[in-house]
């Protein structure tokens, strides 16, 4: 029985670490979106995901609240996880 509470204690803390990991808005996909960005489930990733494909790339975070169910609370709560990069070379060129 111990191991099994020393497991799960284990699993949660992995959960809440992962949670809020870096994630580029511009070309996750809607899992990892929803897995990264808190107050972010799986319907408000694919509506990003969605708007994303329909408008081209995101140029600023803020643009985030032109997505249906994402408000500016949730953009300020994510702010240091959401990443713009294009691609991983301009990343490395800049």
């Amino acid at each position: 029985m111990k191991a099994l509470f020393t497991f799960l204690a284990s699993m949660l803390l992995a959960a809440v670490c992962w949670a809020g990991a870096p994630v580029n808005i511009n070309t996750a996909d809607a899992t990892e979106l929803a897995a990264a960005l808190d107050g972010v489930g799986l319907s408000k990733a694919e509506a990003i995901v969605a708007y994303r494909k329909a408008n081209g790339p995101f140029r600023h975070a803020d643009e985030l609240v032109n997505v249906k169910g994402i408000g500016l609370a949730t953009i300020d709560r994510n702010r240091e996880n959401i990443r713009l990069d294009q691609s991983k070379k301009a990343a490395s060129t800049h």
